[in-house]
């Protein structure tokens, strides 16, 4: 099960990347522009809001069933030592917890904000943040961190 789910939860993150940079952009556009905020930027919020969440659901899966977790909470003071260990117990696991809370408050106050201005505004800040934080954490194949490869294979 862990490889099915590594696999889903490292593809998903090309969806959730692909869809904040264009909510982002978006969000921006809109707000520099003066524009309207329709019915289809609203469906953008929420279905950007969405695809984070899924990613979400598949990584609480994946740190339920991963080894390296097992490893990390069993060997608790030797692990928060040894980087890659470290980077997946604690750091990355966090720092995208609040990339996924930042996303849904964004979108919580675009959706109630009053002006079409202000909601392009709220979510390119919102959605930018969140989004800054994942690129940040991720583990890139050039990360100075700890490195993945661009896709995983089953």
């Amino acid at each position: 099960m862990y490889p099915y789910v590594l696999f889903f939860h490292s593809i998903w993150r090309w969806f959730v990347l692909v869809s904040l940079v264009y909510t982002v952009y978006r969000g921006i556009q809109g707000w520099r522009r003066g524009e309207a905020f329709t019915r289809a930027d609203d469906t953008l919020r929420h279905i950007t809001a969405t695809v984070v969440h899924i990613q979400l659901i598949l990584a609480v899966w994946l740190y339920g069933i991963s080894p390296l977790i097992r490893y990390f909470w069993a060997n608790f003071h030797e692990a928060v030592h040894e980087r890659e260990i470290r980077f997946f117990g604690m750091e990355h696991s966090l720092m995208m917890l609040v990339s996924v809370i930042l996303v849904t408050i964004g979108s919580m106050k675009a959706k109630r904000q009053g002006t079409d201005q202000g909601k392009f505004k709220i979510m390119a800040i919102w959605y930018g943040i969140g989004l800054l934080i994942i690129l940040l954490n991720i583990p890139w194949p050039f990360s100075p961190l700890v490195s993945r490869p661009w896709f995983r294979v089953f």
